[in-house]
């Protein structure tokens, strides 16, 4: 179990996916979580500059994954599960909502950041889940608010090896719903969804897309119902709330 692994602390590096690519691809690795003080260059999805000060948590977690992509699919869900249990647990008057497929946001404010990166095949492959959890500063980002587990709690007592021992123990049973299934990661995730039901726009190569969120299918994509009543499968973009950022 992944709440078992053991952690590797890297102090300052340039980012903790980065060096997870680089154990994979070296060969031989073990399932391990890799930490970091901060980052000098941390990166989200889309390549997305992702701002890592002193203080708050940096971690990948690599590992093996005998599913293979199937279960590498859902990863993305389990580790915004994972977040948002890490959320509920230790800030628990936050309400956290999970803007599809994976921020972890509270009142529109982003707490973490998440991508995962796979590679290998067969027995060889592997998963790097890289998890960053805002502890201590909330770091303004163009475009998008975002908070901190300080700023939700009202003191300064959470270190982010506090937070790390809830998210490896969180990740642990999120990962094993992901290779049991879907279902049950789809039925949580759906139960903490922002903006379900309601009009959302989907960037798509720069085009928006506006609908109601109308449901998560059953491989994770978005399903909009569109104005003149189609419904339409989105299996990539950033989603907006209609006057929400």
């Amino acid at each position: 179990m992944s709440s078992t692994w053991p952690v590797y602390n890297l102090g300052v590096i340039d980012s903790t996916n980065t060096e997870a690519r680089r154990r994979a691809k070296a060969g031989t690795f073990q399932d391990s979580w890799l930490v970091a003080e901060a980052q000098t260059a941390g990166r989200g999805r889309l390549q997305r500059e992702w701002i890592s000060p002193t203080g708050n948590l940096f971690s990948t977690a690599l590992f093996h994954e005998p599913g293979g992509i199937r279960v590498a699919a859902r990863i993305p869900f389990a580790a915004a599960l994972a977040v948002s249990d890490v959320v509920s647990q230790l800030a628990p008057d936050a309400p956290v909502k999970l803007k599809w497929p994976n921020d972890a946001r509270i009142d529109g404010a982003k707490v973490s950041g998440i991508l995962i990166e796979t590679g290998g095949q067969d027995d060889a492959f592997w998963v790097a889940a890289g998890i960053g959890i805002n502890v201590t500063t909330a770091p303004d980002r163009a475009g998008q608010a975002a908070t901190s587990l300080h700023q939700l709690r009202g003191d300064t007592v959470l270190s982010p090896a506090d937070v790390l021992s809830a998210l490896r123990a969180a990740f642990a049973v999120r990962l094993a719903h992901a290779r049991n299934g879907f279902d049950r990661l789809r039925a949580d995730w759906l139960k903490v969804a922002e903006g379900l039901g309601e009009t959302v726009s989907v960037s798509r190569n720069g085009d928006p897309l506006i609908g109601v969120f109308e449901d998560m299918a059953e491989d994770g994509s978005l399903i909009l119902r569109l104005p003149d009543g189609r419904r339409e499968i989105v299996r990539a973009g950033d989603v907006s709330l209609i006057g929400s950022g």
